[in-house]
């Protein structure tokens, strides 16, 4: 299928189709032309790829994950040993992010909290 197939039933702008090919996640084949012709499977990659960006996952990471990972009942499974191991150090890294944005919410309440109140706008 061409890129406006691919973008028609996967949801994706031709852009981001591009940058998943340009960091290695997409490899379409290309016509004489340069076309970039998508095949069935290039369509349930990208939604892994969507999935995996949804997660929190950088593309470099995902690069690395797309090999090792396959599709059961609409969800994804690890299918190499190395793989968990690491997707645990990167959910670890994004616990610590959300602990450090909900610490940054916190401090924002108090000072929101303590600071005078808009006044009544006159109608």
């Amino acid at each position: 299928m061409r890129m406006k197939d691919m973008v028609r039933r996967t949801g994706v702008h031709e852009r981001l189709l591009r940058y998943y090919e340009q960091q290695g996640l997409l490899t379409p084949q290309r016509l004489p032309s340069g076309y970039r012709v998508y095949s069935e499977s290039d369509v349930e990659t990208v939604r892994r790829i969507r999935c995996l960006l949804t997660a929190g996952l950088p593309t470099a990471l995902i690069a690395q994950v797309l090999p090792c990972i396959r599709t059961d009942e609409d969800r994804l499974v690890a299918t190499c040993p190395d793989l968990v191991a690491q997707l645990a150090r990167e959910r670890e890294r994004i616990t610590e992010a959300i602990r450090e944005l909900q610490s940054s919410a916190s401090l924002l309440d108090t000072v929101i909290t303590a600071g005078p109140r808009p006044l009544p706008q006159a109608s």
